[in-house]
C-alpha cells in the first residue's frame, strides 16, 4: 500500500482529502503545521507528499526545501493563492507539481497518480527495465535501473520529475517534443497541467546535468516547438 503525507492546516480539507485517497487504496497521514510535517515525513517515509504553503510554524516552501535536501520524493503543492511567483517558487524548490485551490478531487486523484507513476511513456520508453541498463552521453550517465543520473561518475540529486523528464528525451534522443505532449507523457495527464511547470523542471534539470546551464548542450530547446535530447 503506498503512503502519502498530506500537510495542510484546514482540517476539513486535509480530512476530505484523506477519505478520498484512503477511498482509492492509499494509506494517508495527515499533519497540520510545517514542523509536524517534518516529523511526519521524517517518521513515515511517505511515497508522495501532499503540502500546503501556506502553514504556521514552517511554511510550504520551508518545509520543501528542507524535505529536498535529503529525499527525492514527489511533492504536490497545494495553494489558495494563484499567484505565478508563488507557482514558480514551488517548482524551483524541487515540487514535482501544484494544484490551485479550490480543486476537484478526481483532478487531485489524477495528479496523485501521475507523480506516482515510476516510469511509463511511449514508443522506447515503454522497454522493459534490466539491471545494468546503462546509457551514456559525453559526461553523463544513466542507470535506468537504479533511478540514476550521474555526471563524470558523481550521481545527481535529481527529482523524481526530473529523472522522468531527462528519461524520457534520452531514450527518444533526437526527437522533438511539444511541452503539452511532454506533460502528456511525463507528468501523466493532458488537461490538468500547465506548461510551465516542463519549462521549471527544464531549467533546474539544466542546472544539474550542464556544466553551464546558460549554454544547454543535452536537453535543448527547439524555439517555437518544445524540447530533445541532443542527439
Amino acid at each position: 500500500m503506498q503512503k502519502i503525507a498530506v500537510i495542510e492546516d484546514e482540517r476539513a480539507i486535509s480530512d476530505i482529502i484523506k477519505y478520498n485517497l484512503e477511498k482509492e487504496g492509499y494509506k494517508v497521514y495527515t499533519a497540520y503545521d510545517g514542523e509536524e510535517g517534518l516529523k511526519l515525513i521524517n517518521e513515515k517515509g511517505p511515497d508522495l507528499i501532499m503540502l500546503d504553503i501556506m502553514m504556521p510554524k514552517l511554511d510550504g516552501f520551508e518545509v520543501c526545501k528542507k524535505v529536498r535536501l535529503t529525499k527525492n520524493t514527489p511533492i504536490i503543492m497545494l495553494t489558495a493563492r494563484a499567484e505565478e511567483i508563488d507557482k514558480v517558487l514551488g517548482l524551483e524548490l524541487g515540487a514535482d507539481d501544484y494544484i490551485t485551490k479550490p480543486f476537484g478531487m478526481r483532478e487531485l486523484i489524477a495528479r496523485v497518480k501521475a507523480n506516482l507513476r515510476r516510469g511509463g511513456g511511449a514508443g522506447a520508453n515503454d522497454l522493459r527495465i534490466d539491471e545494468g541498463n546503462l546509457l551514456v552521453e559525453g559526461n553523463l550517465s544513466m542507470d535506468l535501473s537504479k533511478y540514476e543520473v550521474a555526471k563524470e561518475g558523481i550521481p545527481l540529486e535529481l527529482t523524481l520529475r526530473e529523472f522522468e523528464l531527462i528519461k524520457f528525451l534520452w531514450l527518444e534522443k533526437g526527437k522533438v517534443f511539444s511541452r503539452e505532449h511532454l506533460l502528456e507523457k511525463v507528468w501523466g495527464y493532458e488537461y490538468y497541467g500547465d506548461v510551465r511547470t516542463v519549462d521549471v523542471t527544464v531549467r533546474r534539470l539544466r542546472e544539474k546535468i550542464e556544466d553551464d546551464a546558460s549554454k544547454a548542450s543535452y536537453v535543448l530547446t527547439k524555439r517555437g516547438i518544445g524540447y530533445y535530447f541532443r542527439g
